[in-house]
């Protein structure tokens, strides 16, 4: 069992795991707006379900960045690694952060040394940032013992893509370097999920990016999924054809999405979302003709 920590993080206790979320940064007002741009105030204040947490009374959504790290089977798992710190971005929200992210990860017991396996959702800038830290001017592995583990599909689908410079520039610092290392590991996730270690699975859910999946923690009978961007906001529980404006196959993304919540409606499985602004985490349940969120507060 993992000792007390002097500073704990919000938390969640599966079974024998306990799910720790380690926050970088709220992402600023516009996000949402520019991220999925059919989830329109009227549509966002139909759903009173979503406020306070998740929306505010005028249907501007909240979303965060942020981290889960937990141990399985003797395992240090951390599961995609935000933004980073000092990196060049288009984005202004995600360029040239300083967080205190590495000690707040540090504080949940997750020193970057002790680090075992590093999961990656997908590749996209604010999953990556953190894979790597500036060491005199050099990106270097934050995680120097840890194997970094993504979907192959994931990792040949951008070997072959069009990258734009800022994508590029991501690649550069945040995923060649760890390549580089020989620590980045390609696995092959089939249409049933690929198992890590006992009590943690891939589940294939492609569509944001060809090769993305949700991360499944299973534990004396208890179960979780890690959302990604499969799912960025509850609202799209509400309306599981919202998707983002940067899915590589909306079409895809929706059938996921909606695969997915299928998978985990009515059922006591506690959701994770991957950006989803605190409380983060709960039930999904049916509500009218798709669901709703029955939020489950951290410890």
């Amino acid at each position: 069992m993992q000792a007390a920590l002097a500073n704990p993080l919000p938390s969640w206790t599966l079974g024998d795991i306990v799910v720790h979320r380690v926050d970088e940064v709220p992402l600023p007002p516009e996000t949402g707006a520019w991220l999925l741009p059919d989830a329109r105030p009227e549509v966002v204040t139909g759903q009173d379900w979503l406020y306070p947490h998740f929306a505010d009374r005028d249907g501007v959504l909240r979303a965060d960045s942020h981290s889960f790290a937990f141990v399985v089977d003797g395992l240090r798992v951390l599961v995609d690694t935000g933004i980073g710190n000092g990196k060049e971005r288009a984005n202004p929200a995600w360029h040239n952060l300083h967080t205190p992210y590495l000690e707040r990860l540090t504080a949940a017991g997750f020193a970057p040394d002790s680090v075992d396996l590093v999961i990656l959702t997908h590749l996209h800038a604010d999953h990556v940032g953190w894979n790597t830290r500036d060491l005199n001017g050099v990106w270097v592995p934050t995680f120097p013992h840890a194997r970094y583990v993504t979907s192959r599909a994931e990792r040949e689908f951008w070997a072959g893509y069009d990258m734009d410079e800022a994508r590029r520039q991501m690649f550069r610092d945040s995923v060649i370097p760890v390549e580089q290392a020989g620590l980045l590991h390609l696995v092959d996730v089939p249409a049933e999920g690929a198992e890590l270690a006992p009590g943690l699975r891939l589940v294939p859910t492609p569509g944001h990016t060809p090769g993305h999946v949700a991360v499944e923690l299973t534990s004396q009978g208890e179960r979780a999924l890690i959302t990604g961007d499969c799912i960025h906001h509850p609202v799209q529980l509400a309306h599981p054809g919202i998707g983002a404006c940067v899915d590589i196959d909306p079409g895809q993304s929706e059938a996921s999405r909606r695969t997915l919540l299928r998978s985990v409606a009515d059922t006591d499985t506690l959701v994770l979302g991957t950006h989803f602004a605190p409380p983060t985490a709960g039930r999904v349940i049916t509500h009218g003709d798709a669901y709703r969120l029955l939020p489950v507060p951290a410890a």
